[in-house]
């Protein structure tokens, strides 16, 4: 890292922190001391105003998108509204707050907006995964459990409020004294005190990266690799459309999994690093880093649960006044086109059959017919 990237003793202000009215944080932690020169700053600002802006738009257009068009308005699009909501939110209540304090070179809300800045930032944040992590479960649930019941909404309403109810469950704590908010990086953003020695700090640090990293992390990987077994079994029964579809469906996999790793996992790496590591291990640079790839989840989301669905991307070209497109494609109603491949075991032999039934609805369109993988429910584990 270059060395200019960085400034000495010299260049830090202690008054500038505006953080007289906390005593815990008037003197702060040892590995702020050393923070980003004017330089680092101004990159600091350029990366955080390019988030801030385009994670306001692209979850705008997705608000735009369920307002204008009805038929976007699917019980299992609401985790999509949801996730687009708490990302909005993170971007117009947290990351101006963060690109502000970048810009002056340090924090500027004291104490009490720091504790402000951390709590909304981690609840948003926290709601945003879980989501990612219902969303999982449901592509997988709708892919191989078939359900010949109608639209509904009460278990989608139930999963956001859930995700909300979660993410306050593991937020709130701090701000009633298990552990705290506190400055971090390079003194411009808040987050939980990783630094902090005490058994109650590093207990919540513990329960938080388990339940909040650890198992949604588990839960992805376990959906979507079911869901590649159950495309597989596809695979044998129809070798080119199936197949075609399996490489797109492990695409959206890939992809999947490892936006959210990259956006997440080095911070909560780092958080650990600080929180059980060598005190000054991380350095201002380090920790900017990962803090600034967790942002951009709010930036990368839209591209992949949004613009990469099909029906999704029709509306947005529709949005747009894109019209030699959708004339190009026929109709713009966005009808659901549904290929349904059933599974069905045979406990004798342990073999399975399969045998592929294809909807009406898909052979009077142009458009390539999604695959519904379907077994019967006393086989579901």
């Amino acid at each position: 890292m270059d060395a200019r990237m960085l400034s000495g003793q010299g260049a830090l202000n202690l008054s500038g922190f505006n953080l007289s009215d906390d005593p815990q944080m008037a003197e702060p932690p040892a590995e702020v001391e050393a923070r980003l020169s004017s330089t680092g700053f101004a990159v600091l600002s350029v990366v955080l105003g390019f988030i801030m802006t385009f994670g306001f738009l692209n979850n705008l257009v997705v608000l735009l998108l369920f307002c204008k068009f009805k038929k976007l308005r699917t019980p299992v699009n609401m985790m999509l509204l949801n996730i687009s909501v708490s990302d909005m939110l993170v971007c117009v209540f947290g990351t101006t707050l963060s690109f502000a304090s970048s810009i002056h070179g340090r924090w500027l809300l004291g104490s009490s907006g720091c504790s402000w800045y951390g709590f909304i930032n981690s609840c948003f944040g926290i709601v945003s995964l879980i989501s990612l992590v219902i969303l999982s479960y449901d592509r997988y649930s709708t892919l191989t459990v078939y359900n010949k019941r109608g639209p509904n909404y009460r278990k989608p309403l139930l999963a956001v409020g859930g995700s909300w109810l979660y993410s306050l469950f593991w937020t709130v704590p701090p701000l009633l004294g298990w552990s705290s908010y506190g400055v971090e990086g390079a003194g411009t953003s808040c987050s939980v005190s990783w630094t902090v020695q005490t058994t109650q700090s590093h207990a919540y640090i513990i329960c938080l990266f388990i339940f909040c990293l650890g198992l949604p992390v588990l839960v992805m990987i376990y959906c979507y690799s079911r869901l590649l077994w159950a495309v597989k079994q596809v695979g044998k029964v129809r070798k080119t459309a199936a197949r075609k579809r399996e490489f797109h469906i492990l695409f959206m996999v890939l992809t999947t999994a490892a936006c959210y790793l990259l956006c997440w996992m080095p911070y909560g790496v780092v958080a650990m690093m600080a929180t059980f590591g060598p005190p000054d291990i991380i350095s201002p640079v380090a920790s900017v880093v990962p803090s600034l790839l967790a942002k951009s989840s709010t930036v990368i989301n839209p591209l992949i649960y949004i613009l990469m669905n099909k029906q999704f991307y029709r509306c947005f070209l529709i949005l747009f006044h894109c019209e030699n497109w959708s004339g190009k494609n026929g109709r713009t109603s966005m009808s659901s086109k549904t290929t349904v491949i059933q599974l069905n075991r045979r406990f004798s032999s342990n073999t399975v059959a399969c045998a592929a039934h294809f909807s009406s609805d898909a052979l009077k369109t142009n458009a390539e017919p999604a695959v519904k993988l379907t077994t019967p429910p006393e086989v579901v584990t």
